[in-house]
């Protein structure tokens, strides 16, 4: 599960000259700016009206992700980036605004396992009929309404023409917030596995994806895991993977090509490579100790071999006391390089055949 900042998206969605949607959306995101540089979360607000989206035009299916138009394709990006959604909506005749049925209507997959929250206005139900109308429509795109609101009556929060609700309503506001906050982390799993980048993996539920440097911090788990073992075999702490800072694995995350095996929010593996010339380097072999002798090692092996095209051979380093490693590697075809090292490891090569 990535640590990476969430991103979320505060959504104005009326598009009527003179709305007070603009004063509500603005009063949210300067309230909610102390409480989100603390969550770690980057607040965007948008509004509808700066989209241009007219009146769902697509010829192609929303949930088959072909869009034709750019404004479509902009908005697509918008929503695909985003971690969570906070709609501020008023309510117009018992409903959300057209503008925001329309919104959602225009795509699919994008919405799909992330929360959202409501901020409603109004008058006499101060907006929470918008909001029940809209739950009803977001369930179905698999969006996940929270249920912690914000309903603002708009003749309790005007002072002198000017939009200035009292500190309940704020109280409100970061108690939405947070909730939206764990709800997000804990559909991550989920919204990782529908990715366009993310492949079945060898185990039940499991997938694979590439590693960048927001996942530093369960890289850093599973080295510490898995080479502590390495260490009591080779009798030597003198390891890198034991030693590295978050902004050692950060920097060379960045630099190589590395797969990450998840299941259900858990890195449960990885492998890294890095061509040098003719030659395809490979490194950071690891899986969990509790899921060892699976053959998952021996299907990252291969995967990470996959990367070897128009290479002439394959290396990798393991220690020389790592007799399980070993023995992996020499029934893969690795064969021992001759040149002994002083560091306790030992180096294996493997030609690549045509």
């Amino acid at each position: 599960m990535t640590t990476k900042c969430l991103r979320i998206l505060v959504l104005t969605c009326s598009t009527r000259p003179g709305a007070l949607g603009p004063a509500v959306g603005g009063w949210l995101v300067d309230t909610l700016a102390p409480v989100a540089k603390e969550l770690d979360v980057d607040l965007v607000p948008v509004a509808i009206g700066d989209l241009d989206l007219p009146f769902l035009e697509e010829e192609e299916h929303p949930s088959t992700g072909v869009h034709r138009h750019e404004h479509t394709r902009r908005w697509s990006r918008i929503v695909a980036e985003a971690d969570g959604f906070v709609f501020v909506t008023p309510e117009y005749n018992y409903g959300m605004p057209a503008t925001l049925k329309n919104a959602l209507d225009y795509l699919g997959p994008e919405w799909a396992w992330k929360p959202a929250g409501f901020v409603s206005y109004g008058h006499t139900s101060a907006g929470t009929r918008a909001v029940q109308h809209a739950k009803q429509v977001v369930t179905t795109l698999r969006l996940v309404p929270l249920g912690s609101t914000v309903a603002i009556r708009i003749a309790d929060a005007m002072r002198d023409d000017r939009f200035a609700p009292g500190p309940r309503h704020a109280e409100a506001a970061e108690g939405l917030l947070g909730e939206l906050v764990r709800v997000a982390h804990a559909l991550t799993p989920m919204r990782e596995r529908g990715h366009a980048d993310a492949v079945t993996g060898p185990l039940p539920g499991s997938y694979v994806r590439p590693l960048g440097p927001d996942d530093a911090a369960e890289v850093t788990v599973l080295q510490r895991c898995c080479w502590l073992e390495e260490a009591l075999i080779n009798d030597t702490l003198d390891i890198p993977a034991l030693h590295e800072t978050l902004d050692d694995v950060r920097a060379w995350l960045a630099e190589w090509d590395v797969t990450g095996l998840w299941r259900d929010g858990r890195l449960l593996g990885m492998v890294r490579t890095r061509r040098d010339g003719d030659d395809l380097h490979i490194g950071r072999l690891a899986v969990v100790p509790d899921l060892r002798g699976l053959g998952v090692g021996r299907w990252l092996l291969g995967r990470a071999e996959s990367a070897a095209e128009g290479c002439r051979r394959v290396l990798l380093t393991t220690g020389v006391a790592s007799h399980r490693n070993l023995a992996l590697y020499q029934r893969q075809g690795y064969v021992v390089l001759p040149d002994p090292r002083d560091d306790g490891a030992v180096d294996l090569a493997k030609a690549v055949t045509v």
